[in-house]
């Protein structure tokens, strides 16, 4: 009974809401009407308004006035009129509650209790502090009515991925045991890792044990090399001492022993002859023991051998040998005897001059010579070898010089070379020829010089040297030759032309072009000279040819091209024999640069006959000597010029040699500039080096000329050179006088000269007081002679012709080459010409240069700035 009771309550307080709420439903039909939330008007139509929200809202009571609420409604709805309005406006709080589905069905909040007095919105406040609201959800049904101390524990607000709570605990296992795999994997990674650093540090101690084995096994090696070298020292002493004992007791023993042998043999050969003679055996025995050289016809060489010559026993049979010479560095020990040869001793350097390598170098003597232990190469060759030796850089070790027992000394011994022994007449060291060229006459009247035309090469003389056949020099002996070609052409071809040199023929695959200078387009018909050299190194059956190219089909054979025909040898040759100890080099430069004031070209060599004599600068921009000589060189570089300025100022080639750090110019050429043209400048000449100078070069233009330097493999840029020792050349250069010069109109007037270098001892400057002062050069020497001339000048002359002269004793003048140039192109301040020959002189051989102006005047000739002659001389 004490429960049932409550519940009846509770029953009768549900029913009597229930009522309350569906009669506030059916008067809420005014204007605006109340939703589920308080506060939250919406507008509504009908009877019943649909104001539920999407789900049913739970609900809230206030436990401590559930009892005064339920009689406070009841009393205030039997006390509201029966109009709708009436009722709205009595129960302002009354809203509809949407269920679950809006659209199905809708439920109303239970009134809200208004305090008297209180109107809109002050009344819509007070409602939602006093009504029991279930804002948080937390209750649902029912549960909303409990009091707070027995109502349900709310729980936690779901979302629509929430996991149940056993997915929920099993995910939270899974991934416990997850963590702790991963924790155990982490750590078998780390034992892991701790092992291999162990193993590491392991290696590393086992290396550096290693190391210091090595380092042990080194030290040992070193000590063990040191008293091997103190071992070797004391068994060569011992040896040298007891060499010449033991080789005297080898000697009495050999000749003991054959001397019992030919006593042997001259028994059994006395029997025999008894047996068949019947001779006294006796007497014959007594006789041959008694007897202190045996007959030699029966016991030695077939006949008797001449002076120097012994009979040398040890072949079978017998026969003469030529006696031995003690070579360089042993000492004579026996003569040369009809049985025995000369006897030889090598001489200890080491042990007679202690000093020899210095104090604290090692000396080491070997067989004929000595070696510094520890000395480089560089100062070996620096003169450490002293007097009469010389260093061989084959067995790297000085060596003694050869006497040439008596024979004439043709090359005597250097620093790095042996003396060449022999007769001077016997030996022919350089050899001169010259030859005409002329240009083929055209089969057509429409053939062009595409891609190249050989130049017929027509010589004057015969020679064992070489043959000259179908317009083409084949060489016949070994050596090296300096070629030079002096050519005059007028042309009106669309772009430049090209003259050069081809070894091994003009179009087979084997040969290779050794030289070429482009003549560039002129803007109007006149002559141009260029002059092309070259030095290489032939062989028997090389094959020497001329061409002119043009890089188009635009330069017709016969009617685009004017040569001129040269009164004097226009190509000429100086071969040099291996037996002077020249060398040659060819390298080739930069194939693409762009400079505006001036260049230092960088050089790559082709081909040299001794790398050790000659080798390039650490910046490749110089050549390098080792030996004191005379260098004969020519510089060609191929380029293409813009601007007003390059043709007025032109461009300068200057040579300079670098002595002791001091760099001297040594030769300057000049060519008159062009503008957007192709055209090559080059320089040649000879100068004498002493060991260590370098050979460098530098092309100097206006600032406002942009210049392109180019090179290829047909040797427009290249540079070419043969070094001749000083023992058989001299060199002489010279520029011309500041006072004498000819001008105005001049017709084969004579050049005066300053000579420059000092005098030699096979040519020289004619001197104030001898005849042709200043003109003539003369030679006291008989020899090979090779001249490069460059001469700047101002001239308004048709045609300007250079000629060398020469004069044999008393004789008359006749030319020996020749060059032609001809107008000063337009807006040019200077104009240019040169020439280049070889040719044979005697002793009293004098040589000038003349100067022909035809049909105009010189102006000025300038004695410095592109000026200046050069003459190698080298002995026949």
């Amino acid at each position: 009974m004490v429960l049932i009771a409550p519940v009846l309550l509770l029953l009768l307080s549900w029913v009597s809401l229930h009522d309350t709420v569906h009669a506030v439903a059916e008067i809420c039909r005014g204007t605006h009407c109340y939703g589920a939330e308080t506060g939250d008007p919406r507008p509504c139509t009908g009877a019943h308004c649909p104001g539920s929200r999407s789900s049913r809202p739970p609900r809230q009571f206030n436990p401590t006035s559930q009892g005064r609420a339920v009689q406070i409604v009841g009393s205030q709805y039997h006390a509201y009129p029966s109009s709708p309005r009436a009722a709205s406006e009595a129960h302002p709080a009354v809203q509809p509650v949407r269920g679950r589905h809006s659209d199905s069905s809708t439920r109303m909040r239970a009134p809200e209790v208004l305090p008297a007095g209180c109107t809109d919105a002050d009344c819509a406040v007070l409602v939602k502090q006093f009504q029991p609201t279930n804002d948080t959800r937390d209750c649902k049904g029912i549960e909303c009515r409990l009091p707070l101390r027995i109502r349900p524990k709310a729980r936690a607000k779901s979302c629509e991925n929430e996991v149940p709570s056993e997915d929920a605990l099993i995910l939270h296992l899974q991934l416990a045991k997850g963590q702790e795999k991963l924790v155990e994997a982490l750590r078998a990674q780390q034992l892991i890792i701790r092992d291999l650093q162990q193993k590491l540090a392991e290696q590393q101690e086992a290396l550096l044990s290693q190391q210091r084995e090595i380092l042990d096994q080194q030290k040992r090696m070193y000590e063990q090399m040191d008293v091997v070298k103190a071992q070797y020292g004391l068994l060569s002493d011992t040896f040298k001492q007891v060499s010449f004992q033991g080789l005297q007791g080898e000697l009495q023993s050999y000749f003991e022993s054959h001397l019992a042998g030919l006593q042997s043999q001259a028994r059994s050969h006395l029997q025999k002859s008894y047996a068949v003679h019947k001779m006294d055996m006796d007497s014959k025995v007594m006789d041959v023991v008694g007897e202190a050289n045996f007959p030699q016809p029966l016991l030695g060489c077939s006949s008797s051998c001449g002076p120097e010559e012994f009979c040398d026993f040890q072949k079978n049979p017998p026969q003469c040998e030529k006696c031995t010479m003690c070579p360089p560095g042993f000492f004579l020990i026996s003569q040369c005897s009809s049985t025995a040869d000369r006897m030889c001793q090598d001489r200890d350097e080491c042990l007679e001059l202690p000093n020899i390598c210095g104090e604290r170098v090692k000396c080491l003597n070997t067989p004929g010579g000595f070696r510094c232990l520890g000395v480089s190469e560089r100062e070996a060759v620096m003169g450490l070898c002293g007097r009469d030796y010389f260093f061989n850089q084959e067995l790297q070790e000085c060596q003694a010089c050869s006497d040439c027992d008596g024979e004439t000394v043709t090359v005597s011994c250097t620093a790095i070379s042996d003396s060449v022994c022999g007769q001077l007449s016997e030996i022919r060291l350089s050899q001169s020829w010259g030859a005409n060229v002329a240009v083929p006459p055209a089969r057509t009247s429409g053939a062009h010089i595409f891609p190249g035309l050989q130049l017929n090469i027509r010589g004057k003389e015969s020679s064992d040297l070489l043959s000259n056949e179908a317009g083409q020099v084949t060489f016949l002996q070994h050596g090296l030759v300096w070629l030079d070609h002096n050519f005059a052409i007028k042309h009106s071809c669309r772009n430049f032309l090209q003259v050069g040199m081809r070894l091994n023929g003009s179009q087979e695959e084997e040969g290779w072009d050794l030289s070429g200078v482009r003549i560039e387009q002129p803007d109007g018909k006149y002559f141009q000279g260029v002059s092309v050299s070259s030095g290489v190194e032939v062989e028997p059956n090389h094959t020497l040819t001329l061409l002119l190219k043009s890089p188009n089909q635009h330069c017709n054979r016969s009617k685009d091209l004017h040569v001129y025909d040269i009164t004097a040898p226009s190509v000429s040759l100086l071969w040099l024999s291996h037996d002077t100890g020249a060398v040659a080099m060819t390298a080739q430069m930069s194939l693409l640069a762009h400079y505006q004031t001036s260049y230092r070209p960088t050089f790559r060599i082709s081909s040299v006959s001794d790398p050790y004599m000659i080798s390039l600068t650490h910046d490749n921009r110089g050549v390098r000597f080792t030996e004191s000589g005379v260098v004969k060189f020519v510089l060609q570089q191929a380029l293409y010029s813009m601007g007003h300025t390059c043709i007025r100022e032109g461009f300068s080639l200057i040579a300079y040699t670098n002595r002791n750090g001091t760099g001297l110019a040594a030769m300057q050429a000049f060519k008159t500039g062009v503008n957007y043209r192709d055209t090559s400048i080059t320089l040649s000449g000879a100068v004498s080096v002493d060991n260590g100078d370098t050979l460098s070069f530098e092309i100097t233009s206006p600032s406002q000329c942009n210049i392109r330097y180019f090179g290829d493999s047909t040797g427009i840029s290249m540079l070419s050179l043969i070094w001749i020792p000083s023992a058989v050349s001299s060199a002489l250069t010279a520029t011309v006088s500041r006072t004498g010069l000819p001008f105005g109109a001049v017709r084969n007037k004579p050049l005066l000269f300053q000579q420059i270098s000092p005098d030699t001892q096979q040519v020289h400057l004619a001197r104030t007081g001898e005849p042709n002062s200043r003109k003539n050069f003369i030679f006291h020497e008989k020899g090979t002679a090779n001249i490069a001339l460059n001469l700047k000048l101002i001239h308004s002359c048709n045609i300007v012709k250079l000629t060398l002269q020469r004069v044999e004793g008393r004789g008359q003048a006749g030319p020996v080459a020749q060059q032609v140039s001809g107008y000063m192109p337009e807006g040019s301040e200077w104009a240019s010409i040169g020439l280049r020959a070889s040719f044979q002189v005697q002793n009293g051989t004098a040589v000038y240069v003349t100067l022909d102006c035809i049909r105009g005047r010189v102006n000025q000739i300038t004695h410095e700035g592109g000026t200046n002659i050069s003459i190698l001389w080298v002995a026949v």
